[in-house]
């Protein structure tokens, strides 16, 4: 599915990475629908370091699965980094994993305010391999596109955090 192109190669690359490691990774996503999971299991033997993912669109499911605050969604919305944040400490504490990657966004083509335009997205990286509190990175992006070069932008990001992180580690 993925093979040959960026988004292949990132997740073969995050792949082989995790293997070394002997980790497992999982996904919490809202607007890639869980694209950032399709494209790591795309990857031959990814059984082996993939956990698992939750696609948390609905509110009620990043609040009652990935433990997110109901006053930060209703404070910050869930397209934001508080959000990012807290869903991927909730998918680390949901899945046996070592790190996790969130995704929360706006595909389009509707849904953009001027504040958050269509093509913002949220994507936090958690990693539980370190010291307490655990680490997380958040960032936030600007695709441009229809709704499918934002989802596919928002994955390959996500990848490349991903493997950066799990490259910040010694094998």
């Amino acid at each position: 599915m993925t093979e040959g192109t960026e988004i292949g190669r990132l997740a073969q690359a995050l792949g082989e990475e995790l293997h070394k490691r002997n980790w497992r990774a999982t996904t919490a996503e809202s607007c890639t629908g869980g694209g950032v999971a399709a494209a790591i299991t795309s990857v031959s033997g990814s059984s082996d370091w993939f956990e698992g993912a939750l696609v948390s669109y609905a509110n009620r499911i990043k609040r009652e699965l990935l433990g997110v605050s109901k006053e930060d969604l209703e404070s910050f919305g869930a397209v934001s980094e508080q959000v990012a944040r807290q869903m991927a400490s909730g998918a680390l504490a949901l899945m046996d994993a070592n790190v996790a990657v969130a995704v929360s966004g706006i595909a389009g083509p509707e849904g953009g305010t001027e504040e958050k335009p269509v093509g913002t997205v949220w994507i936090a990286w958690a990693d539980a391999a370190g010291q307490e509190p655990m680490e997380i990175d958040a960032r936030c992006f600007q695709f441009n596109g229809d709704r499918a070069a934002v989802q596919a932008g928002a994955v390959a990001a996500a990848l490349q955090g991903m493997l950066e992180l799990v490259r910040a580690h010694p094998e």
